[in-house]
């Protein structure tokens, strides 16, 4: 869709859309018909016609949720390969799971000289969307899908999905799940959705007892292991949303006597290296992290090159590394 086009659809001139664009003076009923009309395509002004760049800086703003994520680190190292055989500089921005550090994170971005922006997103709101929209140079979202943008992402249904089958399958019969944050759509809603759909193809009906919402640390997968276990009849196996949720609920179930697999099965997603090491290795879906953020980069290079209306959305896959938390004989 082109500017042309673009303002009919909102109902205004083309000169309004590239003012709206370009942050200039608008009535506020023009910039509502054009915020909705935005909302309603996805329609991101072209690289080139938001902006005519004479000088590059060969550095590129990276906004990261958190610095202490082993997956994080790995998408990141990704990124840094690619653009560093590039010759570009990475400017890492942490926002510690703050969306409105977020939120101003890339405001600063849109005004300093940086020639591209990868976001790894985790929750959009409308002000994501208010401010991604006036964005004059590339941008890339890896971690989630969003309407109008390159992005890359994994297949987290189809991950949750198969890691509870997979304990399913060896005879699990009260399912519990300890999911992330329901805001991020792709660790908090999608998986669970693969969780849910998983149950109902095995013919259960899940229990919305064994329902728990954790934070994404080993110490809040533990406190909600607590209650978890607290129910009658107690869960034979856990799916976590992350790793290191999982590695909380390891931890309270060889403190509680609990035995790993024979009472009770254990799946995360990430396949984290510490997963690897506790005391009973954790069966966990391997995402591949590293290559997410090594074609976000080459997603950014080729904007960069050749801009162009049309946006992609890479979805990557996932393997099962199955480990002793799972390992029960049938």
């Amino acid at each position: 869709m082109n500017i042309s086009e673009f303002a009919k659809v909102a109902g205004v001139s083309k000169s309004a859309v590239s003012r709206y664009f370009n942050n200039g003076y608008l009535s506020e009923d023009k910039r509502r018909k054009i915020e909705q009309a935005a909302e309603k395509t996805g329609y991101v002004p072209s690289y080139n016609a938001r902006t005519v760049r004479t000088k590059v800086t060969k550095l590129v703003g990276v906004i990261l949720p958190k610095l202490s994520s082993e997956s994080i680190s790995r998408v990141t190292e990704g990124i840094s390969e690619v653009l560093g055989k590039e010759g570009f500089e990475l400017l890492l921005i942490n926002t510690a799971n703050d969306y409105n550090r977020e939120i101003s994170s890339l405001e600063l971005l849109r005004q300093k000289r940086v020639d591209g922006v990868i976001l790894l997103a985790s929750v959009f709101t409308d002000l994501h969307r208010s401010v991604l929209s006036k964005m004059r140079i590339p941008v890339v979202i890896v971690g989630q899908q969003f309407k109008g943008f390159n992005c890359v992402c994994h297949n987290d249904f189809g991950a949750a999905y198969a890691m509870t089958s997979l304990m399913l399958e060896k005879g699990a019969q009260h399912p519990a799940f300890l999911g992330a944050n329901p805001d991020d759509k792709a660790a908090g809603q999608d998986r669970r959705s693969g969780f849910e759909k998983a149950l109902s193809d095995h013919g259960i009906t899940p229990d919305k007892s064994l329902v728990e919402i954790a934070k994404f640390n080993m110490d809040s997968g533990y406190e909600k292991a607590k209650l978890l276990f607290s129910h009658n009849p107690k869960p034979d196996c856990v799916f976590c949303a992350t790793d290191n949720i999982a590695a909380g609920v390891i931890l309270y179930c060889h403190e509680n006597g609990l035995k790993i697999p024979e009472d009770v099965m254990i799946g995360g997603i990430g396949d984290s290296r510490m997963g690897k090491v506790l005391l009973t290795p954790l069966s966990s879906v391997h995402l591949h992290y590293k290559t997410a953020g090594m074609w976000g980069a080459k997603m950014l290079l080729s904007e960069l090159k050749e801009q162009g209306d049309v946006h992609r959305i890479l979805q990557l896959e996932y393997d099962i590394v199955e480990r002793e938390s799972t390992n029960r004989k049938i």
